[in-house]
């Protein structure tokens, strides 16, 4: 049958889900997400922000389907993936751009609220933590996790990934110096 064949499937398809049948949207986003992951993935070069905006991205396609005019699924399914994901590239550039101050936030917050607030503060620059030391090199992040965030010292890391205590040494250096060229530090303190 061909391409003609898939552009019927496609329609029926669509018609299906705009009728509100929950296991062919199932079945769309099985059939799509692939693609959608690799266009936000393409943008983004990172995984969870890459999923996530392949998330955004259907739930627009699902909004939106009612208005589809029949012109080219796959480049329509790809426009929606791109902005969303050059709109969370937007987003994320913006809050490197502008990180949080927060000294000036605790300052200006009352009293009973700071608890609140320094348990929002701390969950925050841990997750931001977290997002940083993942763009890390795979042999300096191990390192950095161990000695860093684990509390482990140069022997217990050796002893446990098969290498040697200069290796060890070796490694957080580079990491250091990694960190220390591609991390602005107002984005990590």
């Amino acid at each position: 049958m061909g391409r003609r064949g898939d552009v019927i499937e496609d329609e029926n398809l669509i018609r299906e889900i705009c009728q509100g049948d929950v296991q062919s949207f199932r079945q769309f986003v099985e059939e799509y997400s692939q693609h959608v992951y690799k266009v936000t993935y393409s943008v983004l070069r990172e995984a969870k922000e890459a999923e996530d905006a392949a998330q955004e991205t259907f739930l627009q396609i699902y909004k939106s389907l009612p208005e589809y005019r029949h012109q080219g699924l796959k480049t329509w399914i790809t426009r929606i993936a791109l902005h969303k994901a050059i709109d969370a590239k937007r987003r994320r550039d913006r809050l490197r751009e502008h990180p949080v101050d927060y000294d000036n936030v605790l300052s200006i917050t009352p009293a009973q609220d700071e608890d609140v607030l320094h348990g929002v503060i701390r969950r925050d620059r841990r997750d931001r933590l977290w997002q940083e030391v993942e763009s890390l090199p795979c042999v300096h992040r191990e390192v950095v996790i161990a000695f860093y965030l684990e509390q482990k010292n140069y022997e217990q890391i050796a002893a446990e990934h098969g290498i040697t205590l200069k290796t060890v040494e070796s490694r957080l250096y580079r990491a250091r110096n990694w960190i220390r060229t591609h991390w602005k530090e107002e984005e990590w303190l």
